[in-house]
């Protein structure tokens, strides 16, 4: 089977991409990445080199020569390609909208006329919006909160009717907030752990007391892998979490592995429009025989393992142009100076 993974530089892309070549080496595994230079691993290529059934292509999945040049030698899409930091997208939605809307587009198209055996679209639970209580499943209606969640819906939702329309072999997952090895450190996780280490302080919002379901990137990995195998073509697949925690929590917990003082902690404004807790169902692909692997505490261990012991590579990303953006982010959304 030849798989397209777009996005494969990514934090779950790359992580995905090394779930595959581990336990199917007779999969070829080609990655798609445009290599962001704010999101993007750029030593995949050196991590993958000794896999013979690896490729890497630099490429972007709003090109549509560049796309259906790769496409049509392929089996399976697996679309991570995305802009997904809702800071990001509430300073400056259309990098959003071209990506995440028109990029998809291309790619349906691609699968269309090349026809595609499945095309696994990858969205987030984000697109639910905030749930006071209960839990949304796959027929809950889409309320999304922010521009970005805004358009993996509208992603969705295109996606969808390739489906209906012109049966394209759409699979869609929805999964709750990822974190684990190699995830860029202006995400909530990496973020505070990278800061503590540091001794920086770690920017909460609000009152610290949003919910979130958080999910280890390998439980993730293998459950699009069963929807890859199993799932059902014009079906969309909740993965969730086993745990909901507060943010402060999480905080806490960070700051409790690594030894230091709750004192790091700093309250600032809350973001517009920010969601107060997500919340997945996920009987649905637990019916194909996947539940969560790993518990959240221990996998947050080994998170902060990673990231104590991979200093250098979080280091050279925590530079010039990331401090320049955190700046912009303060003033443009918290009304800072």
């Amino acid at each position: 089977m030849r798989i397209l993974v777009t996005g494969g530089a990514g934090f779950i892309g790359s992580n995905f991409t090394y779930f595959i070549l581990e336990n199917h080496p007779d999969y070829k595994v080609i990655v798609f990445d445009i290599l962001n230079k704010y999101s993007a691993n750029p030593d995949i290529k050196i991590k993958f080199k000794n896999y013979k059934n690896f490729k890497f292509v630099k490429g972007d999945i709003t090109n549509k020569k560049q796309v259906e040049k790769i496409v049509k030698k392929i089996d399976v899409i697996v679309n991570f390609a995305a802009e997904t930091h809702v800071d990001r997208s509430i300073i400056e939605p259309d990098p959003f909208i071209k990506t995440n809307v028109f990029g998809t587009k291309i790619l349906l198209d691609a699968a269309k006329k090349f026809k595609i055996k499945k095309f696994i679209q990858i969205s987030t639970d984000e697109v639910y919006g905030s749930m006071e209580k209960g839990r949304a499943t796959e027929e809950f209606r889409l309320n999304p909160g922010n521009p970005y969640a805004a358009t993996k819906a509208a992603a969705d939702l295109l996606a969808i009717s390739y489906f209906n329309t012109f049966k394209v072999p759409v699979i869609i997952t929805r999964s709750s907030n990822n974190f684990g090895p190699y995830q860029f450190p202006e995400k909530f996780i990496p973020l505070f752990i990278t800061n503590a280490i540091e001794n920086k302080e770690l920017p909460l919002y609000g009152d610290g007391k949003n919910i979130r379901n958080w999910i280890y990137v390998e439980d993730n990995c293998r459950a699009i892998d069963l929807v890859m195998q199993k799932g059902k073509p014009g079906e969309i697949y909740n993965i969730g979490g086993n745990i909901e925690i507060r943010n402060i929590d999480v905080a806490k917990k960070i700051l409790n592995l690594l030894g230091k003082p709750e004192s790091l902690i700093k309250f600032i404004k809350d973001r517009p429009g920010h969601d107060r807790r997500y919340s997945l169902d996920y009987k649905k692909i637990a019916k194909l025989g996947w539940q969560p692997k790993f518990q959240f505490e221990e996998a947050l261990e080994k998170t902060v393992e990673w990231y104590s012991n991979n200093y250098s590579w979080w280091k050279k990303l925590k530079g010039k142009n990331f401090k320049k953006y955190y700046n912009n982010w303060y003033k443009k959304i918290l009304g800072g100076k």
